[in-house]
C-alpha cells in the first residue's frame, strides 16, 4: 500500500506549480527507498546530479553518505533518503523559506508513508525544521524524541567534504543510529554504539508556526 502511496505522491510532485523552483528545474527530486523504513535521512534540496538524474544524494555527497551509513551497519537499500525541497534551486543556492514552505505537506506526507523509527537531518536547513533556532554546530548527533520518533541532527555530507574537520564528527553521529534504533519502539537489542536522546521538538516543516517550548538536548 505504502508503495502505491508513495508512487502517487511522486507523481503529483512531479507537476508541482507551488514555487518559481518549478520553472527552472530539469526534474523532480522526490526521494528513495523502502516504505516504510526504519531510518529515514532528510537534506536540505537537489544539486545538479540530482536534477539531471531525479534522484536524491548521487553526487560526491551522496557517496559520502553510502560510506557513513555502511559505517553505521546500514546501507542505502535499507533507509529511505529524501530533501525537504523537491527541486535544485538555481546554481545551488540555499532554499528560500517560500520553496521549503511549498514542499512541507509532501515531507509530512512522505514521514507518515515510510514510517521511520529515526529521522536523521542532515543540515542546517532540514535541523531548522525540528530545531528551529537552533546551530548545527551545537546540537548535531544529539537527537530528540518526537511524536514517537527519534529525530538526530548532522551535519550535511557536503559540508564534510568541504572541511575535513568536520568528518570526524560526522563519522561518530552516524555511528549513534544503533543505539537510537534499539531505543526507539520496536528497536532491537542493545548495540555497541551510544547515543543520545531527549524529549519533545517542533513537528516537521519550515516556515511553520511558533514551536513547542522544547526540552533541552541530552
Amino acid at each position: 500500500m505504502s508503495d502505491r502511496e508513495l508512487t502517487a505522491l511522486y507523481e503529483e510532485i512531479a507537476d508541482c506549480p507551488n514555487c518559481a523552483l518549478a520553472r527552472t528545474r530539469t526534474q523532480t527530486v522526490p526521494g528513495t527507498g523502502p516504505a516504510p523504513a526504519d531510518v529515514m535521512c532528510i537534506g536540505e534540496a537537489p544539486g545538479a546530479r540530482e536534477d539531471e538524474l531525479g534522484q536524491p544524494f548521487v553526487g560526491p555527497a551522496g557517496r559520502l553518505l553510502d560510506e557513513l551509513l555502511g559505517a553505521a551497519g546500514l546501507s542505502r537499500e535499507s533507509v529511505y533518503i529524501a530533501n525537504i525541497v523537491k527541486c535544485r534551486p538555481p546554481g545551488n543556492r540555499d532554499p528560500g523559506p517560500e520553496e521549503i514552505a511549498a514542499c512541507r505537506g509532501y515531507l509530512e506526507r512522505q514521514i507518515a508513508l515510510v514510517d521511520p523509527k529515526v529521522i536523521v537531518t542532515l543540515g542546517r536547513f532540514s535541523m531548522a525544521a525540528w530545531f528551529p533556532g537552533e546551530s548545527i554546530g551545537r546540537i548535531h548527533g544529539r537527537a530528540r524524541r518526537v511524536d514517537g520518533r527519534l529525530v538526530m541532527p548532522m551535519y550535511h555530507p557536503a559540508a564534510a567534504l568541504h572541511r575535513g574537520d568536520l568528518r570526524p564528527a560526522l563519522v561518530a553521529d552516524f555511528q549513534k543510529l544503533a543505539e537510537l534504533l534499539a531505543q526507539a519502539p520496536g528497536g532491537g537489542p542493545p548495540p555497541e554504539h551510544s547515543g543520545e536522546a531527549g524529549p519533545a521538538a517542533a513537528p516537521a516543516g519550515a516556515a511553520a508556526s511558533p514551536a513547542p517550548p522544547q526540552a533541552p538536548l541530552l
